[in-house]
């Protein structure tokens, strides 16, 4: 039986217009989680992403980064419920 957990995170900085969410979403594919990504009108990044233990600290580590051109100042962390998603999204 594999874990599965599920992460709400919230990323501070220049996180807005740098193709945070688009890099989010491939970092995602690669580590093999689903959720999404969305920018938040206070010009935050939040994320949720659902996986294995693994899966999920790697995307939490690529989230503290952030792809080139993004400074990340600041990252939020909670967990929340299981959603059951297996792609990841990328909205407003």
């Amino acid at each position: 039986m594999t874990t599965t957990v599920r992460r709400r995170v919230r990323v501070h900085g220049r996180v807005q217009g740098v193709g945070f969410r688009w890099s989010t979403r491939e970092a995602a594919r690669r580590a093999g989680v689903g959720g999404l990504v969305r920018n938040l009108p206070d010009g935050t990044v939040e994320a949720e992403v659902e996986g294995t233990p693994d899966a999920v600290e790697a995307m939490l580590a690529f989230l503290r980064e952030g792809p080139p051109g993004a400074l990340v100042t600041g990252v939020d962390v909670e967990d929340v419920p299981l959603v059951g998603e297996t792609a990841f999204d990328v909205s407003g």
